[in-house]
């Protein structure tokens, strides 16, 4: 379905509860967007529907506003501990936020309850606030509540609450696939009820999601929603009002053009981007020092119980800078975000057009900037290709203060600094061997020597893709790095306490001989055993002569006299094995002996 347009909520065929449209005016949605018209009456009409609309298109009330006017029409009104509508989104912030938006509408409904399942909170805590307040809609991720069905020990029967289901949504599917839910999510769908409504809501339309839709679907209505001015060939995937630009510059002039743009638009919210959660940990912290009157948040994945917090925290400030990996790029709408910017481009095409989307959303204007490296431009052209993402050049700004001088004195000042760093240029390395577009981002090609001077490194980490590698380039401090200290008296505390242990530990094996564990005895043993067996075998097929030895030990083997004995085997089958005249006369002595005693 397609070739959709906005238009008044007063306009939908089937008209909206007073409360929905209360709420609807409070938060100054006067309009529908396109996706919201076209999927709104065939979701409210009990069709299952499968759509696919750019990111920041407002997905999130084209399924908020059917589940509150099908729970509406129910005949049998919920009980509490009855469960009407179940949300699954793949990330713990994604869910807080349909959560806050949902709470907008369930406030003019008090018939209706709501729960929000995700990890990071205790699950039974959450078992008794779900038994206390009861939970008609749920919205959860998928590893939490799939925890929850599971259950019926700690007395919450899940199986049995959702006997009532009317309607599952899965929002941002192909993220929920990309992120190794599949499992979880098959294993969700059969504890429901196959008489429901479902809602599959993505941004991109992959073969996984397909599989899904067959799967959890029932003869689904299809909705591909593209903005106004996209020609209808177009697949353009980011919002029609988003300025895409790329700076090219090499790796150890990176770092200073972030921290000049962030000096410029201080004034402004941005979501810096970097590849892995330990670029987050060192960048965030070096990014605190070099600028000043502006607040700075990271979030990553591993972090566990702070993660809904900062988030909370961002979305409330008018400016202000968050350092995030890919956690925060999908589906995530924090208000009023100017720029995104990309320090290091993601592991896939689709990523880098979900991040793009944390801006520009709903109709507001915003811009991304990605820093590439030299040998990376290639990147522009296939993303402009695979993507339909155009973008424009920024140029880098020349003469620039270089403050890696400055990141590395933090480094010597403090050994979490030093430790960060080196965590940063490992995960970096690990993280680009295993980019989706190997022929752009060649491993084999980066200039290692330059990347370690942009992570401000005091030296090199020890690691097997650096192998072979030319890093003439780069020098290390002239000091031994274990005298660096940390600021943290008890940090430092406990790392004397262990190198003492270590010093002890020296000391008592000195003169002894070393013994290199390479594998587990055992699973040596069963390698040299393995290998005898093949050398035998090799030699009975090439029938060469046996050394006396391997002679002595096949013509001792019990179990093969024992099967001759028992007819098994047949004296020239024997024979056969133990090749050579002397050998039969070996066997003859053997086998007229035992047969004596």
């Amino acid at each position: 379905m397609e070739a959709v347009t906005e238009g008044m909520w007063e306009a939908l065929p089937a008209p909206l509860s007073p409360g929905v449209l209360r709420t609807l005016r409070a938060l100054r949605f006067p309009r529908m967007t396109p996706v919201q018209s076209a999927t709104i009456p065939l979701f409210m009409n009990n069709k299952d529907v499968a759509a696919e609309a750019v990111t920041g298109s407002g997905k999130t009330l084209a399924f908020v506003i059917p589940i509150l006017e099908i729970l509406l029409k129910r005949e049998e009104k919920l009980k509490k501990m009855q469960v009407g509508a179940i949300i699954i989104t793949p990330t713990r912030e994604l869910a807080v936020q349909i959560d806050e938006v949902l709470s907008h509408f369930t406030k003019h409904f008090p018939q209706f309850s709501q729960i929000l399942l995700i990890g990071g909170t205790n699950p039974v805590e959450d078992i008794e606030k779900f038994k206390e307040h009861g939970g008609n809609i749920i919205v959860a991720t998928p590893g939490r509540l799939e925890d929850m069905f599971r259950r019926k020990a700690d007395g919450l029967d899940l199986v049995r609450c959702v006997k009532s289901l009317d309607v599952l949504v899965l929002d941002e599917a192909d993220r929920l696939l990309d992120m190794g839910f599949e499992a979880s999510i098959n294993a969700i769908l059969d504890f429901l009820p196959k008489q429901r409504r479902t809602g599959l809501f993505s941004a991109t339309q992959t073969q996984e999601v397909e599989n899904l839709v067959r799967a959890g679907l029932r003869n689904p209505v299809r909705i591909s929603v593209k903005e106004k001015g996209v020609a209808a060939s177009s697949t353009q995937k980011t919002p029609t009002r988003l300025e895409n630009y790329y700076m090219i510059c090499r790796a150890d002039e990176k770092f200073n053009q972030l921290v000049h743009f962030l000096r410029q638009h201080k004034q402004e919210k941005h979501l810096v981007f970097f590849s892995t959660c330990a670029c987050v940990e060192y960048y965030g912290k070096a990014l605190e020092s070099m600028v000043k009157n502006a607040k700075i948040m990271c979030i990553h994945g591993k972090m566990k119980h702070k993660r809904n917090k900062i988030f909370t925290e961002f979305r409330k400030l008018p400016s202000g800078i968050l350092v995030c990996t890919d956690v925060m790029a999908r589906g995530i709408d924090i208000p009023e975000v100017n720029w995104v910017l990309q320090y290091d481009p993601p592991r896939s095409a689709s990523a880098f057009v979900h991040r793009c989307g944390r801006t520009a959303r709903i109709g507001h204007v915003g811009s991304a900037l990605v820093f590439l490296l030299p040998m990376e431009e290639s990147y522009v052209n296939f993303l402009s290709i695979n993507q339909k993402c155009p973008m424009q050049e920024m140029k880098p700004p020349k003469n620039m203060v270089d403050l890696l001088p400055k990141l590395k004195s933090m480094a010597l000042a403090d050994r979490a600094v030093f430790e960060k760093g080196m965590k940063a240029f490992v995960s970096y390395v690990q993280a680009y061997a295993k980019h989706e577009c190997s022929l752009i981002f060649r491993i084999k090609d980066l200039d290692f020597a330059s990347l370690a001077r942009g992570f401000a490194l005091l030296r090199m980490p020890k690691m097997p893709e650096l192998k072979g590698k030319s890093l003439s380039d780069f020098i290390p401090v002239s000091f031994d790095t274990d005298t660096i200290t940390f600021k943290d008296k008890n940090r430092e505390k406990q790392r004397q306490k262990l190198l003492e242990q270590q010093r002890k530990e020296k000391q008592e094996n000195e003169g002894k001989k070393k013994f290199i564990r390479n594998k587990a005895w055992s699973k040596q043993k069963a390698k040299k055993e393995k290998k005898k067996k093949m050398t035998a075998k090799r030699k009975r097929e090439e029938g060469s002569d046996l050394e006396d030895e391997d002679l002595e030990e096949l013509l001792n083997d019990t179990r093969l006299l024992k099967r001759l004995k028992k007819g098994k085997i047949s004296e020239e089958e024997f024979e056969k094995r133990l090749m050579g005249s002397e050998r039969k006369v070996k066997m003859e002595v053997i086998t007229d002996s035992e047969s004596e005693d």
